[in-house]
């Protein structure tokens, strides 16, 4: 009898932490390669997700564009990039909800060496780039993500709206974040649109390698990464959205005050062996690093990028804005 007593309080004891284990609930969590998605990451690393019975599982996207096909199957519950893929996503009826963002004006243009040197004081970019044109006989090459991406829509923006650059002086090449560096650094491509880490990975590898345009620069107030949930993942577990935006909210006041603690769970998911932590520490306190996680910030933004992306063409019509994003989580997160 004694010993039946002790195995059932054995088992009283451990039913609380049977119960935790079982009530995980796995989150499938979409991010590209970009600083702008940290928050998430550290999110994950902290043990704060677990914690709130969320077990995220990660899958890396080379754009936006790319995991908004994801997305409409079925098999991402979270999105974590660029906003401006979601305005294509809303108008082919995919119901998604933008609930927290973590970055802004992430976006650079860097200029590979060959064209750096065109970059001068007093000289506009559009000076500079007809100037390459005429000494080099062909246009710059410029890489950038999909048309639809925020790299994409930015860079167009920059070019004919900011700096008034006649087409025949570029040419843009749509590419993914990692070839795109790797183009910048063999010098496939003259240009890019890239975003930190790699603005500081390139420049620590290739000097020469100039930063001509930050994201205000090319887009004002740009909107850059945000996380973005399905309509059925938000209706199943709108208790779920809540606590992972408490993290993002925690996650970016960390990244602010102790850049080097979060550095090594950012440096193992970004940088796959290849860089340092030292390097994800300096691209933590880049011009180009603004992280926020109010949604509200980018609203505005988000309008004029989506009516910008009308006048391109890579987006077919202006979709209202009132359901693509939530503010009420990361409210309930700042009254915390």
């Amino acid at each position: 009898m004694r010993l039946l007593s002790t195995l059932a309080a054995a088992a009283l004891a451990l039913a609380p932490l049977t119960g935790v284990a079982l009530a995980q609930q796995q989150v499938r969590v979409g991010i590209i390669p970009v600083l702008g998605v940290a928050p998430i990451l550290v999110v994950d690393n902290e043990g704060w997700a677990k914690q709130a019975g969320l077990d995220l599982k990660f899958t890396t996207f080379e754009s936006g564009p790319l995991m908004i096909q994801a997305l409409a199957s079925g098999t991402l519950d979270v999105y974590v990039a660029g906003v401006a893929p979601l305005g294509v996503a809303r108008s082919k009826g995919i119901d998604v909800r933008v609930v927290a963002a973590t970055a802004v004006e992430e976006m650079t243009v860097a200029a590979g060496p060959r064209l750096a040197g065109f970059f001068k004081p007093g000289v506009s970019p559009a000076e500079a780039l007809k100037a390459y044109r005429l000494e080099i006989g062909k246009p710059a090459r410029l890489a950038t993500q999909p048309p639809g991406s925020v790299p994409h829509t930015t860079l167009v923006h920059w070019l004919n709206e900011v700096t008034r650059t006649p087409k025949e002086d570029f040419e843009i090449v749509p590419m993914g974040i990692d070839a795109t560096q790797q183009a910048l650094l063999t010098g496939a491509v003259d240009g890019a649109t890239i975003r930190e880490p790699t603005d500081t990975i390139v420049q620590q590898r290739d000097k020469r390698i100039k930063i001509v345009a930050l994201g205000g620069d090319m887009f004002p107030a740009q909107p850059g990464t945000v996380v973005a949930v399905s309509g059925a993942f938000l209706q199943k577990n709108p208790a779920g959205v809540q606590k992972l935006v408490d993290g993002v909210v925690r996650a970016i006041d960390l990244i602010k005050t102790d850049p080097k603690r979060v550095a090594p769970a950012i440096e193992a998911a970004l940088g796959k062996g290849l860089i340092d932590t030292d390097t994800i520490v300096a691209a933590l306190g880049s011009p180009a690093s603004k992280f926020t996680a109010d949604p509200m910030q980018i609203i505005e933004a988000t309008k004029k990028m989506q009516a910008f992306q009308v006048s391109i063409g890579t987006l077919d019509k202006d979709v209202p804005l009132d359901g693509l994003f939530d503010p009420s989580f990361f409210q309930t997160s700042t009254k915390k």
